[in-house]
Order: structure tokens, then sequence, then C-alpha cells
């Protein structure tokens, strides 16, 4: 209480949450309008709540693909092109690589190049959306009396125009609102679906037994109800155990004075955290698995209804060669884990933090400075990104686990977990560190302040 008092207190932190709540007013607002020309089909939602092809992009939209709105690409373009930007500027792209070491400068150039390739991928995922909902039955259909491409030409352009739109209200978001904007409007889509949720088992757990009229029904009910319920924490529980997990390296300086203190050299450490990566290879990865499905709405629009693209659905059994298994589930798993290393590696660079240490006159007590601390910081880190990528796999993949098993029966919307708690939970955390920062900059000020008079 005495937090949320402060944060009241504050001008500018209160100044800050309103403009952040008018930016997601309009995103939800904007979320709700359709494409003209387009009307939705019966199927639609039903169609998008699996774990399909189309269910991650639908989910970071918040919900924007299943109403089809002009915000139906979402932020899932920008997103795309940023991982990207990043991987080409890790020495594969020399252009981009010297941009990134030029300060100020570089990262808006690189910027500026992340707009320009979400404009591509804006076009390209349009397209293969397009193509991919027009060839399920009754998902959306096309009402203009138009030449078909210049249909499309016409449904690309204003989805691309929306997903810029979200872009620059996400941006708005972080110079003048608070939190990352585009982390921002993704939480603020996946919080909106939590109720819709937890109404649906409600309804599924409890007023359908209690219409049945048998008390064992609907104590029966009411324990399924709460057990869902109980498990939803639980999960939310352990997403946030793996976010705040983190290995401390003992960290030690040389330049410093004896007068250093016991508790300033407990709090000298390197902290690296167990998923150093976050949410991001979950995104490639659904992206590399998505990408087939759009490769055959390029080629031929009926030919995403083929079966051999079942091989790459999370939730769904394939009979390759006499095994059926659920090849998709195995190979989002794998790439999981790979992209969380690859990923990982490239949040945290040992070879630059050992640089750095030996700037700075800084070492690990028992390792000796250059190459034997860099060697030791890639082995911790790989270690514990051990944990973060299986955990990760784990969370991510425990929709379509739960799917499989059929625990939910028909209704594949009440599989809990996955990529929407990941997302949730780690920007709760950013936004509460980014409050106590306000809060704490505030407070040093009243004391300076206090000091001047």
């Amino acid at each position: 209480m005495k937090k949320v008092a402060s944060i009241l207190k504050n001008k500018e932190i209160m100044n800050r949450i309103l403009f952040t709540i008018l930016i997601l007013f309009i995103f939800r607002i904007g979320s709700q309008i359709t494409v003209p020309g387009v009307k939705l089909g019966d199927n639609i939602k039903e169609y998008l709540s699996g774990n399909n092809a189309l269910s991650l992009m639908n989910l970071l939209g918040g919900g924007t693909l299943q109403t089809f709105s002009i915000f139906a690409l979402g932020v899932s373009p920008y997103i795309t092109a940023q991982i990207i930007v990043q991987l080409l500027a890790t020495d594969v792209l020399p252009a981009l690589s010297d941009l990134r070491r030029q300060g100020e400068y570089g990262r808006k150039k690189m910027e500026m190049a992340t707009r320009y390739l979400t404009l591509l991928l804006g076009a390209v995922q349009a397209y293969g959306i397009i193509k991919t909902m027009e060839s399920q039955p009754d998902l959306i259909i096309f009402e203009t009396g138009q030449v078909q491409w210049l249909t499309y030409l016409y449904v690309i352009i204003v989805m691309m125009a929306g997903s810029m739109l979200v872009m620059w209200l996400g941006d708005q978001i972080s110079v003048k609102g608070i939190g990352n904007g585009i982390s921002m409007i993704i939480f603020a889509g996946i919080v909106c679906s939590l109720p819709n949720q937890i109404s649906t088992a409600f309804t599924k757990w409890i007023v359908v037994n209690a219409q049945t009229g048998q008390d064992a029904q609907i104590i029966k009910g009411v324990f399924q109800f709460l057990l869902y319920i109980l498990c939803f924490l639980l999960i939310v529980a352990f997403v946030t155990f793996i976010e705040l997990s983190q290995r401390k390296i003992p960290v030690q300086h040389s330049g410093k004075g004896g007068g250093q203190t016991q508790s300033m050299s407990r709090a000298s450490f390197l902290p690296i955290k167990i998923n150093s990566a976050g949410v991001i290879p979950v995104i490639f990865a659904s992206s590399i698995l998505m990408a087939p499905s759009v490769i055959a709405a390029f080629i031929d629009g009926a030919s995403t209804n083929a079966e051999w693209l079942n091989i790459f659905n999370t939730s769904a059994m394939y009979d390759m060669g006499g095994w059926s298994m659920p090849w998709g589930l195995i190979i989002y798993i794998v790439l999981t884990i790979a992209f969380t290393f690859f990923y990982s590696n490239l949040q945290i660079n040992p070879q630059q933090i050992a640089e750095n240490f030996q700037k700075n006159g800084s070492y690990i007590p028992g390792i000796r400075p250059g190459n034997e601390t860099e060697r030791y910081i890639r082995k911790v880190l790989n270690r514990v990104t051990v944990i973060g990528a299986l955990a990760l796999a784990f969370i991510a993949s425990l929709p379509s686990i739960l799917t499989l098993s059929g625990v939910f029966g028909d209704n594949t919307s009440l599989a809990l977990g996955g990529t929407g708690l990941i997302i949730v939970v780690g920007v709760c955390l950013e936004l509460n560190n980014q409050i106590d920062g306000l809060l704490a900059g505030k407070s040093f000020e009243q004391v300076v302040a206090a000091g001047g008079q």
C-alpha cells in the first residue's frame, strides 16, 4: 500500500501511466475495426484458438487476427525484423556490424533498417495470412467486386499501414509512457483474453454441471474449476521463479581502496539470468514452423490444406513411415532449446565482458583475466542456459501437450501455459523495476533538494 500511495503522489509516474492507458485504449479500439471489404466467417475464432500456424501471431497481436482488424499484423513483422537485424549485426553483415559500434548514430540507422525490413516482412506475412485463411472454409470472405489481385493489394496495404501505426503507438509508449511500448501492446492483448479464458472454464465445469441438477456432478465441476485456477497460479509462480532466477558470479575491482565495506563487496557480482533470451526463442521457433504454410500459400493457396503441413503442427500427430508422433511439437521444442542457447550468447557476450573486465581492472576471484575469464563466463552461461532452455521449452509447449492429451476435449483455448504467460510475467517484472527506478529517482531529488535548503 505504501508503494501504491507513493505512485499516486508521483505526478510524473501518474502522467506516464495515464498516457500508456490512453494509447492502449486506442489500440484496443483499432483492433475491433475489421478491414473494410472483408466479412468474418463463423469458424475464425475456433480456428485461431488452436495451436496452428496463425495462433501465435493472433496472440502477439492481442487477438487482432480473429477480428481481421486493421491491426491484424500487430507487431509481429517488427519483432521478426528486429531479430533478423540483430542476427545480421553479429559480424554476419559487416555494414550492420560497423553501425552497431557507432553508438547513438549507428543505433538510429539500424532502427531505420529494421523499419524498412518490417514493411517488406509485413507485406509477405499479410499475403500469407490472406491465402492461408482464404483456403480454410468459413474464415474470411471478400465482399469487394474488384479484380482478385487488386483486392489482395488493397487488403495488404491496409494491414501494412495498421502494422506501422501499431509500431508508432508502441514508440509513443516507450518515450512518453511506462514500460517498453511493443511489449505493452502485446501484454494488453494477452491480458484482455484471460477473463474470457477463465469464463469459458467456469461455464464448462460449473455452469454445465449445475444444469444437470446432480450434486455429485456439481461438486466435481467445482473441484475441476478450482484445480484449474490452482494450476494456473502455480504455472505463473513457476514462470516468475524462472524469470527472476540468476547465477551471481562474484567480481572484485583492483582499483578500489581498502575502505570498501563488506556489504559493498558482496554487492559486486555479475548476474547471469537463467533465461537470458526471454521469449525471443519461442517467437523465432514459431515463425520457422509457420514459414512452410506461408511458402505454400505463395505457391498455391489450396496447398495450405495439404496433409504434409501437419508435420509442422504442434498439436497434431503425424504418421511418418509408420511412426505416428507429434513431430511438430518435437521440432518446436528442439528449435526453442537451440535458439535459447544461440540468443543467450548474443545477449551476453563472454568475450566482450572479459575485455571490459581487463580495461576496468576487474576480475573474478581465482580466475585469470583474459581468455580464462572468457571461458569461465561462457561455461557458466551455458550451464545455466540448460535449465533456462528446458524450462522455456516446457512452458511454451505446455498448451500443445495438454491439447494432445485431450484433457480439455475439443476446447483447446483452455490450455494453460505458453508464450502468453512468459510475456505477461516478463512485462510485469519490467514495469515493477521501472516504477521502482522512477520512485528512487524522485526520492533522490527530494534528498538533494532538502540538502540544498
